[in-house]
């Protein structure tokens, strides 16, 4: 049976993909107590990477906030995995975490991120209000325009 937020997401028209596995020597995520850990998800979009290059040189803000908003429906697909598929469980969104490969004189970082933000109170409500922190980067795995890591409670 799905849960109240299977039912928003549904609303939002989200449709989590299956949980990507890690490429090299790490896991997805990790349980630590009631919070789990998620390991960085970059802009996946049936199985293949949707935006590669930096920010402020071939890709535009819009391009960046719609990359970050598809690594946090990466990360949702993480979260229900480590939920046990019950997405009802989140207690709230504690943190987000943004890597943006950027051209050195990009400086809205911040910007790009709101595309992962906007979404966890989109989906969570007030649960989905969290720290965070928006950073350049020269470069990312693959090339990727975004990479974005998460931190959520479990009840």
């Amino acid at each position: 049976m799905a849960g109240k937020i299977d039912a928003r997401l549904r609303e939002l028209g989200i449709v989590l993909p299956p949980p990507s596995q890690a490429v090299a020597n790490y896991v997805p995520y990790v349980l630590s107590g009631s919070l789990v850990f998620i390991s960085g998800q970059l802009p996946m979009d049936s199985g293949k990477l949707a935006f590669t290059g930096k920010l402020g040189a071939k890709l535009s803000l819009e391009d960046g906030q719609k990359a970050a908003r598809l690594c946090a429906i990466n990360i949702l697909s993480q979260v229900k995995a480590a939920a046990a598929g019950d997405l009802d469980r989140v207690r709230r969104c504690v943190k987000l975490g943004g890597f943006v490969n950027s051209a050195p004189d990009f400086g809205d970082h911040p910007k790009v991120m709101n595309g992962a933000s906007d979404l966890m109170p989109e989906v969570f409500g007030e649960a989905g209000r969290h720290s965070r922190f928006a950073m350049g980067a020269a470069s990312l795995p693959l090339d990727a325009a975004v990479e974005v890591d998460a931190i959520f409670e479990l009840g």
